[in-house]
């Protein structure tokens, strides 16, 4: 008894110091929690760019605006929202004076925000919103093309802010009718305004608040249901005649209403507009313009109105033949892409005016005397009065309009003649579309000397930080500064690769090298080669555009028939299609996300490893789609995101992706890599390191000795046995 009793305890012993892989493969598995949802909040007033791809992941808005003859005043509109599978919670707040018809989809909150209660993936909600606007919206044309009384002054162009003058009750047509005598006879004057025969009416905006598991694109689509016609900003309600035109990539569209009477040929109206958009290269050149010729029998306020993005309406019988050409007036402003503070307001209003008699003339519209007039009443009280840089200082509300195109006009003549004809105010407009952030005066003034010198400068303080007022110029002084021309340019992407984290890139379209598709999240880097084609030394501007918008610039000096290539950087962030341009150069740009790819095989190596011991997680990728995939591909565990790769494939090919990890306890462990995920098994730690150590005593010394005490035990039990009592 005694002697297997000891035999036991040997081999418990011997059990006791073995590996513990020797024994059980896993202590317990511990819990693996799925991918964590990454909240995003965004909150928005228009669509940006257009999603490209059914793979990527896009909210789309479908806004149908309803003309209501019967109710003047009032217009309806419906929207229907499209709600992919990333956004997991989405608010939306239409304005205060939105009055509610119905919903599906929707719940009302306690704040008044509606919620999406994912009941269905295209919910809906349909209203009212007031049509008639006395107050100031959007950048406004002068009130008249013929003299300089007091317009509404410029205020926000966000859609979103929509105070109207009318309480938005529902009123009989006759009511009113006496209602819009009523505000004509007192002095109100509209910038938007519903008839009842017909209208044209502020696009109402909406912001979105929503949480989503990638990046979601946002798109819009805007109709008219009936009669009518829309950019997305501004539509006409009625019967219309659309004309249109395209210039350098932008679609030029004018509405011409039955109900108008335009005193201008639409066909010379286009012309004019296509003149302004080749003149104008300072960027921020939208896909669309859309503008609307509008009835002149209501008491408009001023004689245009530019709103939202590329939208306008213009009077219908304001005349092409003058030098305020409210028609070039308002394409101006649809190319402004900078912000302002007090000190620099001015320049809003005034490079609208400038540029508006400035093409007038050079494209033959007018005489140089017109011209030179329209300036020159710059130089007369009440304007001279008043500071530009300091609104508070003008004796007149139209200061920066007068005074403003005189003073922009004599900086733009004196960097002229300074650069020798090198360098135009156009070039700094260029660069204040391009910047971030606020412009503020001394900006301003370091742009100007960046372009020009010190001389440049000078003359910008002194006539917007005083009251000096300068001279108009006669024809002579104006040829000898505005015939000056400067080096001759040309811009076009570099033979060399496009980078995408510092890396080079080569995933291309089917349809050859103007199509690409990037991950949204990296930089991507572009080279852009510069050549001087002209006989003379110059200073160039490398920009990088994308859907008009320029992102990126380099500006520097270049010897006549030389080049250089510069690398301009631009990180997209939002998936979708978009529109990259270096000079005439233009390549379509898929920026894409995970969405775009399918994660087709995942694997681990080794299956099995030990606590901080390295795993392979090796993923085979290919294209979701018949455009290229790419994205920055995330390895999970329950732990979040362990590593990152950037990836890209073209449709048809596969790719294969590899991360390294490490764990570090035993356990099993899920891998998630896209839709696909897998199980990692970490064995327990091999034993101490001095058992090891000992000659000849490893794991299976250790079974080779319990074997042997075991068969020792058992001989000896045996022996016992047999032994006579």
């Amino acid at each position: 008894m005694t002697s297997r009793l000891l035999a036991i305890a040997l081999v418990a012993v011997l059990i006791a110091s073995l590996p513990a892989s020797a024994g059980a493969l896993t202590a317990g598995a511990a819990d693996v929690p799925s991918p964590e949802t990454q909240p995003s909040h965004e909150r928005v007033a228009n669509a940006p760019a257009d999603s490209g791809a059914s793979s990527d992941p896009v909210l789309h808005r479908t806004t149908t605006l309803r003309h209501l003859p019967d109710r003047p005043g009032t217009f309806e509109t419906e929207m229907e929202f499209r709600v992919p599978d990333p956004v997991v919670d989405l608010e939306i707040t239409l304005h205060s004076r939105a009055e509610i018809e119905s919903t599906a989809g929707f719940e009302t909150t306690d704040d008044g925000t509606l919620r999406w209660i994912e009941e269905t993936d295209r919910p809906t909600v349909r209203f009212t919103m007031p049509a008639n606007r006395t107050g100031d919206v959007g950048h406004h044309a002068p009130e008249t093309a013929s003299d300089d009384r007091s317009p509404l002054e410029t205020s926000s162009t966000d859609r979103g802010a929509f105070d109207v003058e009318r309480d938005g009750h529902r009123l009989e047509r006759d009511e009113a009718t006496d209602r819009q005598r009523e505000a004509r006879s007192s002095g109100e004057r509209y910038t938007f305004v519903d008839t009842g025969e017909w209208g044209v009416v502020q696009v109402p905006g909406v912001d979105v608040s929503l949480r989503q598991t990638e990046s979601v694109a946002h798109e819009e689509t805007v109709v008219v249901d009936g009669p009518g016609a829309t950019g997305g900003d501004i539509a006409f309600f009625g019967p219309v005649t659309e004309h249109e035109t395209t210039v350098d990539g932008e679609t030029i569209q004018l509405a011409v209403p039955d109900a108008a009477d335009p005193s201008a040929d639409p066909t010379a109206v286009l012309e004019t507009l296509a003149y302004a958009s080749e003149s104008l290269d300072v960027g921020a050149r939208p896909d669309e313009v859309f503008v609307v010729a509008v009835p002149a029998d209501v008491d408009w306020g001023p004689q245009g109105v530019q709103y939202g993005d590329g939208d306008a309406w213009v009077v219908a019988d304001v005349p092409l033949e003058h030098p305020a050409n409210v028609w070039i007036h308002e394409y101006v402003h649809v190319r402004q892409d900078f912000e302002t503070d007090d000190a620099t307001r001015w320049l809003v209003e005034a490079q609208a005016e400038y540029y508006a008699a400035s093409y007038a003339f050079e494209k033959g519209l007018i005489e140089f005397d017109e011209f030179a007039g329209h300036l020159e009443r710059g130089e007369h009280t009440p304007y001279t009065e008043g500071v530009l840089a300091e609104p508070a200082s003008w004796s007149h509300d139209r200061t920066d309009y007068v005074k403003g195109r005189l003073v922009y006009a004599e900086i733009d003549r004196v960097l002229r003649l300074e650069t020798d004809g090198d360098r135009t105010l156009e070039d700094v407009f260029r660069v204040m579309n391009a910047r971030e952030g606020t412009l503020t005066e001394s900006a301003f003034l370091d742009l100007l000397e960046r372009a020009g010198g010190k001389a440049v400068r000078e003359t910008a303080q002194r006539y917007t930080q005083t009251e000096a007022t300068p001279e108009t110029w006669d024809v002579d002084d104006h040829a000898a500064a505005f015939d000056l021309s400067g080096a001759t340019f040309e811009y076009g992407v570099a033979s060399e690769p496009i980078e995408v984290a510092g890396e080079p890139w080569e995933i291309r379209g089917q349809s050859g090298d103007d199509v690409i598709a990037v991950p949204a999240g990296p930089t991507v880097t572009v080279p852009v080669e510069v050549e001087n084609a002209g006989d003379r030394a110059g200073t160039y501007d490398a920009t990088l555009a994308v859907d008009g918008d320029v992102v990126a610039y380099e500006q520097s000096t270049l010897d006549a028939n030389d080049r250089t290539v510069e690398r301009l950087e631009w990180t997209p962030h939002e998936p979708g299609e978009y529109e990259l341009r270096v000079g005439t150069q233009r390549l379509t740009v898929h920026v894409r996300t995970v969405s775009s790819l399918d994660v087709t095989d995942l694997s681990v190596e080794p299956e099995t490893p030990r606590p901080d011991e390295p795993v392979t997680i090796t993923a085979t990728v290919a294209s979701a789609d018949s455009i290229p995939g790419a994205a920055v591909l995330e390895f999970r565990t329950g732990d979040g995101v362990v590593a990152e790769e950037i990836v890209g494939v073209a449709p048809g090919d596969a790719e294969t992706v590899e991360a390294t990890v490490r764990f570090d306890e035993e356990g099993q462990y899920e891998v998630v890599v896209g839709d696909r995920s897998t199980v990692v098994a970490v064995e327990p730690a091999p034993p101490p390191a001095e058992l090891e150590e000992v000659p000849g005593f490893g794991v299976g010394s250790a079974i080779a000795a319990l074997f042997a005490t075991l068969v020792a035990a058992f001989v000896a039990v045996r022996g016992a046995r047999r032994r006579p009592q």
